[in-house]
């Protein structure tokens, strides 16, 4: 009988711990701020993501103000519906300097920054990892479905950008990337758009690692491609899996874009399997008299379907309403 007691109160505390979960969302703290010199809630972003409640009943937004936060941070995949707004993205800078073989570490724990929540956003922010030349070094590893990054910066050399998730959408939207080889890889489906890319070395851009069956990987629209000055010749992608898509539609490319364009990865059989892609790309690298034959040159028909409903909806039933409609939000500080 006591046993039948007991379980019988552990089931009413239980329901009402989840009805006030759920019932009373004002409980709970939404808007976090952080500052180095103290005037925010917390000094360190981490200390910040920690404070958060998982699973919130209303989007999280973190403020942070100017500083360089020499710290590696991690959002992990039950803090969901997050926000960091930058005060200014030249500015507000989250760096750190691991890479893989430093210890124990690999090309996935280099990373500077880890978002796994899905629904992310980060507006003015600049995400660096400053190893230097050192090999693979991450500056962001986002496996998050539905992240956005609106107005950032991402610096580093070798594997800038690890976009994860085999099943993950990534839009990335007036945005700064550079890097030497492969500095944009990954398996997620990501939409870069109007962003500049910069290539410090002669390599690669993109190393796709694109799963069977989906119909979109990477897709650079509206996008400028710029070289340092030792840079003599540059590919837009080799497939770091055999199924890899990339596709850069008007995008501006200069003169040292190699005329083959691409890369098969040493495997002549990856070229059966990719699908690479331009269409109506401009500047002195974007002639497509002499690329690779496996390439293919998009029609008017086909790139039309390249829209952030497409690549971003189809066939799921959200579609694209989370990236359709990008506000830039301001930075308020304090935040009201």
């Amino acid at each position: 009988m006591k046993k039948t007691i007991f379980f019988f109160l552990f089931l009413l505390c239980s329901f009402v711990s989840v009805c006030a979960q759920t019932g009373n969302p004002q409980q709970y703290k939404y808007v976090f701020t952080v500052a180095k010199d103290g005037s925010g809630d917390y000094r360190y972003i981490q200390d910040a993501i920690d404070a958060m409640r998982v699973f919130p009943l209303a989007p999280i937004t973190l403020y942070i103000k100017n500083g360089v936060y020499n710290e590696k941070i991690e959002l992990p995949e039950n803090n969901t519906d997050v926000v960091f707004i930058g005060e200014s993205v030249e500015k507000t800078i989250i760096s750190f300097n691991d890479y893989s073989g430093r210890g124990k570490l690999t090309t996935f724990t280099s990373y500077t920054a880890k978002i796994s929540g899905n629904r992310f956003t980060a507006q003015n922010i600049t995400f660096a990892n400053t190893a230097g030349a050192v090999g693979q070094a991450v500056a962001l590893y986002v496996d998050a479905d539905k992240a956005v990054f609106v107005n950032c910066r991402f610096l580093g050399n070798q594997d800038t950008i690890y976009t994860g998730g085999e099943s993950s959408r990534q839009y990335f939207k007036n945005c700064y990337i550079e890097g030497t080889t492969d500095f944009i890889f990954g398996p997620a489906t990501a939409l870069f758009e109007a962003c500049t890319i910069r290539c410090k070395t002669n390599s690669y851009i993109t190393a796709a690692s694109t799963t069977p069956g989906k119909a979109f990987g990477y897709v650079f629209k509206d996008c400028e491609i710029k070289v340092d000055s030792q840079v003599t010749k540059m590919m837009l992608g080799r497939p770091w899996r055999a199924h890899a898509k990339t596709v850069f539609l008007n995008c501006t490319m200069p003169a040292q874009i190699a005329p083959q364009g691409w890369d098969n990865w040493g495997n002549p059989d990856n070229e059966k399997t990719v699908f690479y892609a331009e269409y109506k790309n401009t500047g002195p690298g974007a002639n497509t008299s002499q690329r690779a034959k496996w390439i293919k040159q998009l029609s008017d028909d086909e790139a039309v379907k390249y829209t952030k409903e497409n690549i971003f909806g189809a066939p799921r039933l959200d579609a694209s309403d989370w990236a359709k409609e990008i506000k830039d939000r301001k930075f308020e500080w304090p935040a009201k």
